[in-house]
């Protein structure tokens, strides 16, 4: 079954004093592009973080962030006392006032707060891993839905490449002798003498670069086998990709054979349809 690469998690787990919040989005991408959002005190743990994201979404376009709220009466940050009291006396000197209007103005200048560092506690840690894992479970839903919407157009646009195929070979059937008609016609037009054998010599040479019966043969397979790698228990969209490229090559080679107005409209049909597959194609993981 194949997957988006379009997909969004996000998973909350409510801390006696923290909330943990881990959200991630997906977009399509040719491999993995990871950007994270992480608070410095957790910078040292990114790379398990990272490990972790990568063996799950494999592919796309990835931001992840992790945000981390203070909910209870603890905290890091606190009054530097000492900086603000020098920025008093120093606005003081300049401007004259009371205490508390000169606290309020010190209060605005950087450096009046200092943050301690935290040691990561190890069994919050093991919180957010939890947490991470139900988000990446919620984002590969959602890539999965989004993968049942594509398997489904899939499917009806093979089978219209099908339907279209069919038509062609139905029309092949009077193609070649249509063809054989106004070669011998342009022929007698010219009115010359011909050596009867050799000019059936060149004729059949002649029709047989316009044989499609291996394009077609090659086409049904291609088809068939889109429509079998669909169904694989993996999602592979390289596989899938380089399939369409094939299922390219023979209706572009049917169509520079083809010579024969009504199958070269058929083939700008199929053109179009594997277009549409090529577009949805680049979405697939």
């Amino acid at each position: 079954m194949i997957q988006s690469m379009t997909g969004f998690g996000k998973h909350v787990i409510q801390l006696p004093s923290k909330k943990i919040t881990i959200e991630i989005k997906s977009l399509n991408s040719k491999s993995l592009d990871l950007n994270a959002r992480i608070p410095s005190a957790y910078r040292e743990k990114e790379l398990e973080l990272r490990k972790t994201i990568a063996s799950s979404l494999v592919r796309g376009k990835v931001d992840f962030g992790l945000y981390i709220e203070n909910t209870g009466e603890e905290t890091s940050s606190m009054v530097n006392e000492t900086v603000v009291r020098q920025y008093m006396q120093q606005l003081g000197k300049i401007v004259p006032g009371n205490d508390m209007a000169l606290l309020e103005i010190a209060m605005r200048i950087p450096d009046t707060m200092k943050t301690e560092r935290e040691d990561i506690d190890e069994e919050e840690f093991l919180v957010i891993k939890d947490t991470l894992t139900e988000a990446l479970k919620e984002i590969n839903n959602f890539r999965t839905e989004e993968g049942k919407v594509l398997e489904d157009d899939f499917k009806a646009r093979i089978a219209t490449l099908k339907a279209l195929l069919s038509k062609v070979a139905i029309m092949d059937k009077d193609r070649l002798q249509t063809i054989r008609e106004r070669l011998e016609k342009a022929v007698s037009d010219l009115k010359v003498d011909l050596d009867e054998n050799r000019f059936e010599q060149e004729l059949i040479y002649y029709l047989e670069k316009y044989d499609i019966t291996e394009e077609k043969v090659r086409l049904q397979n291609h088809l068939d086998y889109f429509t079998s790698t669909l169904g694989s228990e993996d999602s592979n969209g390289k596989k899938l990709a380089f399939i369409g490229q094939e299922i390219g090559r023979e209706i572009n080679t049917i169509g520079s054979k083809a010579n024969f107005a009504p199958m070269q409209q058929l083939v700008v049909q199929m053109k179009d349809e594997l277009e549409k597959i090529k577009e949805q194609m680049l979405n697939v993981l």
